[in-house]
């Protein structure tokens, strides 16, 4: 029997994060890839068993599924010029650097370790929004989906894109951009090459124009039109500052929300990253459409964007994921660490009783699924794949501890002990099985450290 069709029990976790009203404390089998049945405890298995994990040390949640990032970004965190600004001013100061250090192989290490990072956290499906081209990482996508499959992890590959400069009015550097024409013949490339909408599918593709302040009117229009034509998701950046709406003001007479309507995007394949500043109205418009809201609370935080209206946008029909965001502008890519960040500033804007720890997982997990668009992934039940992160409390934070789960988010957990993606493990011991974390680190620190030579001359 090979590897890919082995029958595994995971025995009698600690704790296991599933719907209410299953009992799974005897654990859960793992078939073909799949969750094939849940085990009472002290039952034994319907299933003939090849391989028996005891998990009595582990808690067992769905793997977490991040659904925005940028990936390039882990090479300039806590950039000494950019540290204390707010959205704007950020991207103005850190565009030209990315212009001078975003090169093949620094774009390569960069997705490397951010997707190594995401892994050790937790993440089983990610999702990068990338959307800067400077001349030589033009198959960007390509790149992503090798790294990717290196790991086995899930990835919905964004082919983000810019057309407007600063020579037209926008924030980006000239050389970061590309013409519209040049940008939807690659999406379509990139669509043909990777995007597998089948259940259980690593990689999947979505069209994703950077924000109204980078693209072009006809760029947002089209790019909608080709992501119907070819089924696949839409993604951008909304909702994030003030700046933003004076700028859809200025620009088109109109809030981004009506921006977006009058260009094709509200609807159920459109997702978008941080979502903060939306009217009772846009609210109500955006549920009704069904289009998903990435919350980024750590971004949030750090460039004082706001506080994003999760509940009310559940409440009015728009499903609620999680992203890290940036690794400029949250500084990691630990999404375990966004779930605890995620509980704290929604328990600061709506009360401790409003927000629970199971909210914020659910957010990470089942949220973030469908924001992607998934329906095979982001719980543990049966029929869906087997995508699960498992943690151990054995730190000294978690001494003490009452509810397993519960500690997972408010003492802090940080690292995964064990991943499993699509029945195989990836993660064991807290590392990665397809990585050597170490040289990763010389590596990239390394392409760092040099840009840091341009970067001084800013």
């Amino acid at each position: 029997m090979s590897k890919n069709h082995k029958t595994i029990w995971i025995k009698n976790p600690l704790a296991i994060l599933v719907d209410e009203g299953i009992e799974a404390n005897g654990g859960l089998v793992i078939k073909d890839g799949r969750i094939v049945e849940f085990i009472n405890p002290g039952n034994s298995p319907i299933n003939k068993i090849d391989e028996i994990y005891d998990a009595g040390r582990h808690v067992i949640i769905p793997g977490l599924i991040n659904t925005h990032h940028h990936f390039y970004q882990t090479l300039t965190r806590a950039h000494p010029q950019a540290i204390n600004k707010e959205l704007f001013d950020w991207l103005k100061t850190l565009y030209p650097v990315w212009a001078n250090v975003v090169n093949r192989e620094s774009f390569r290490l960069a997705t490397r370790l951010a997707l190594t990072e995401l892994l050790m956290s937790g993440c089983t499906t990610v999702s990068d929004h990338h959307y800067l081209y400077p001349t030589g990482i033009e198959d960007a996508m390509d790149v992503q989906a090798e790294e990717a499959t290196r790991l086995g992890m899930r990835m919905t590959l964004n082919r983000g894109s810019m057309d407007l400069s600063v020579k037209d009015g926008g924030l980006p550097p000239d050389s970061v951009v590309q013409d519209k024409d040049e940008i939807l013949i690659d999406c379509e490339r990139v669509i043909s090459a990777f995007h597998n909408p089948d259940e259980g599918a690593m990689l999947q593709v979505a069209l994703a124009p950077c924000s109204p302040f980078s693209v072009t009117t006809a760029l947002m229009r089209e790019t909608a039109e080709l992501a119907e034509k070819c089924n696949c998701r839409l993604h951008t950046h909304l909702g994030e500052t003030h700046d933003e709406d004076d700028y859809c003001t200025e620009k088109f007479s109109c809030r981004p929300v009506e921006y977006l309507e009058e260009n094709g995007w509200l609807n159920q394949r459109t997702w978008l990253a941080h979502g903060i500043h939306f009217d009772d109205s846009e609210i109500s418009r955006l549920g009704r459409h069904g289009v998903g809201i990435c919350h980024c609370p750590t971004s949030n935080m750090v460039l004082a964007s706001g506080q994003c209206r999760t509940l009310e946008l559940e409440k009015a029909g728009a499903p609620v994921g999680l992203g890290v965001d940036g690794s400029a502008s949250n500084d990691n890519s630990n999404l375990m660490e966004g779930v605890r960040h995620a509980l704290m500033i929604n328990r600061l804007t709506y009360g401790a009783a409003s927000v629970t720890h199971k909210d914020a997982l659910r957010w990470a997990t089942e949220g973030s699924a469908k924001c992607l668009g998934r329906h095979d992934i982001g719980k543990i039940d049966i029929g869906y794949q087997a995508d699960l992160t498992m943690y151990t409390l054995d730190e000294l934070r978690f001494s003490g501890a009452g509810d397993p789960l519960a500690a997972l988010v408010l003492c802090g957990a940080h690292r995964a002990d064990r991943v499993m993606i699509a029945g195989q493990w990836k993660l064991i011991d807290g590392n990665p099985l397809n990585m050597d974390v170490a040289q990763l680190r010389y590596e990239h620190g390394k392409a760092a450290g040099e840009f840091s030579q341009i970067i001084s001359g800013f």
